[in-house]
Formats: C-alpha cells, structure tokens, sequence
C-alpha cells in the first residue's frame, strides 16, 4: 500500500506540472540578469497568473528580432520584449506578430498608436562618463577630442543601434564626416551593452554608450555619485522599448495576461531600480529618489516607427564604410 501511495502521488504531482500553463518570453541578456528585472518580474507575475513564466535571453534587443526571422513561427516564444522603435516596423513586416488588446494611458514624451507593440520603459542614449571629467558638448567636439569611447555593434544591440539614428538624425548628409571623426575615438565595439559598460567601468575607455539614466544605478545601487551622462547640445536619441505576443504562440491569453500586467503598477514599479529606465506609466509612488539628478535633453530626437527601416539602413551603410577605412 504504501508502494501505491507513493505512486498515486508521483502522479498527481507530475500531472499538476504537466497543467502549468509555461509561458516562453524572448527577452535581452540584462534583463534577465540577476540585477536585472526579469527575476521580480517572474515572481510577480507568476504570483497571479497559476504559472510559469519562462525568460529566454536571446542577446541583445537587436539580437531578438533576427532570431524570430530565422525561427519563423515555429518560435518556441510567446512573447518578445526588448524591441524598440527602429526595429518595430521591420518586426510588424514579418506576419509573426498578433495584436495586442492593451489600453492605457502612456506617460511618454509622444503619442504611442500600435496594434501590435506595447511600450514597457523608455529613456535617452548618452554617454556616460566620470563626473568630475569635462564631457563634450556635441558629436563634433567628441571626434576633436582625445576621448577614448565604447559603443556596441548596431547589428545586435539597440543602443549601438539607437547611436546610429541619433548620429544620422542630428547631422543628416554630413553623418558620414561625424563617424570617419569619431573611429579614432573608438577604443572597441561591442556585440552587446553588458560588455561595453564593463569595460568602461575597468577603465577601458573615458566613456561608454549607455543612457542618460545609467547614473542613477550608480547613485542609487552603489550610493556613488561619480559617473555622469554628458548633455549634447543637438540632443539626444529617444529609445522606446517594447513587447508583442507572437501569432503562433498557443497561450494567446495568458501572453494577452502578461501585457496587461507589463503597464501595471507592479510590473512599472520594478523598472526604474532595476532596468534603470524610465516607465512607460509612471507608478503611483513616482520615480525613485535620485533621478531628480539626471540630465535631462534639450531636444528629444526620434525616427518616426514607419520610416525607421530607410534610415537605419542608410545609417548602418555610412557606419560600416567610414569604420572600414
């Protein structure tokens, strides 16, 4: 009897497993790091939902979309988070998207009208350096400078993405002369974030790419107010990052679950401490004591989602040929 007991129980447990809804999100490396939101996120998450909630890093954001091209719908993934608007419309192009049924109000600089992505945080790219070192004031007087730099690869990261755009959005036709000025500048780059910010921390270079609300982890995390983003007078790259449901995806309602918790207040909350960016929905407690302490740009520049593909392209060809020479 107690040999059956014991199996009758096996059982039972094993058939509770196999009712879990698993819920599979494609997400970028830092998310779901340690320090990263990923961890909160799952354990509130899964606090509501009856299940489990699975957190794939896939690289960087930029990473994400061409792993989706080559899974196709065969995608194990539910649900991608870490896109962001210079990959949007060529995500939208490739049918692999469903329609998401969220509705709320936003507290980003634009109007946000998508059917299909939904935005989770937002924030500014800059340079991050020391405080107590005198930053440039502009792209030109970067590439006039002895400045040593870090950036990331535009083809698998969204911040090295972001400073393309940023570069070709502030100087247009004159792009090129900016980045045949800067590649004496560039100590390294990067196929990811993660890498970049560290070596600027091992003093590898005088500054990294990274985000205006970078020092707000240092001030807050570490109670060090030593690191600083530089203000730009052209002003500075908006990036905007979001989630979408897959259409293959076979738990169309629990992924429609998860992106009505992401503008909650209990997914938002963990953003600005963990993700160190701003929310897309401020939460009811407002932002953490210490962003008050953040530059703050002068001019928001951003591509419009639907015309992102064209100058990205453009951009990413000028980069390519002026780092080649």
């Amino acid at each position: 009897m107690k040999y059956l007991a014991l199996a009758s129980g096996l059982f039972a447990a094993t058939a509770a497993v196999a009712e879990t809804p698993v819920l599979t999100i494609y997400t970028y490396d830092s998310f779901v790091s340690d320090w990263g939101p990923g961890p909160a996120v799952e354990k509130a998450f899964e606090s509501e939902c009856g299940c489990d909630l699975q957190f794939v890093g896939a690289g960087d954001g930029a990473a994400l979309l061409g792993r989706l091209k080559l899974e196709g719908a065969r995608t194990k993934a539910d649900i991608v988070l870490g896109l962001d608007t210079s990959l949007t419309a060529d995500a939208a192009a490739t049918g692999l998207f469903a329609a998401h049924g969220v509705s709320v109000d936003y507290d980003l600089p634009i109007t946000w009208e998508d059917a299909h992505f939904v935005p989770y945080d937002w924030g500014y790219f800059a340079f991050v350096k020391n405080a107590d070192q005198d930053g440039p004031a502009n792209f030109l007087a970067l590439a006039d400078s002895d400045l040593k730099i870090v950036i990331q690869d535009p083809r698998s990261s969204t911040p090295g993405l972001g400073l393309l755009m940023w570069v070709k959005t502030a100087y247009g036709d004159e792009a090129p002369a900016i980045w045949e000025g800067l590649s004496d500048n560039i100590v390294t780059v990067t196929k990811g974030w993660s890498e970049a910010y560290g070596l600027f921390l091992e003093g590898e270079a005088d500054m990294v790419l990274s985000y205006t609300t970078s020092p707000a982890y240092h001030l807050i995390a570490e109670e060090d107010g030593s690191k600083a983003a530089a203000r730009f007078d052209e002003g500075h790259y908006m990036q905007i990052e979001v989630a979408a449901k897959l259409a293959a995806s076979d738990q169309q309602e629990l992924a429609d679950q998860f992106l009505a918790f992401m503008v909650s207040d209990a997914f938002q909350s963990i953003i600005p401490t963990t993700n160190w960016m701003y929310p897309a929905v401020t939460p009811a407690a407002g932002l953490p004591k210490g962003f008050e302490t953040l530059i703050q740009p002068e001019k928001a520049l951003i591509v419009p989602a639907d015309m992102a593909d064209t100058v990205r392209d453009q951009a990413l060809e000028e980069w390519l040929r002026a780092l080649s020479k």
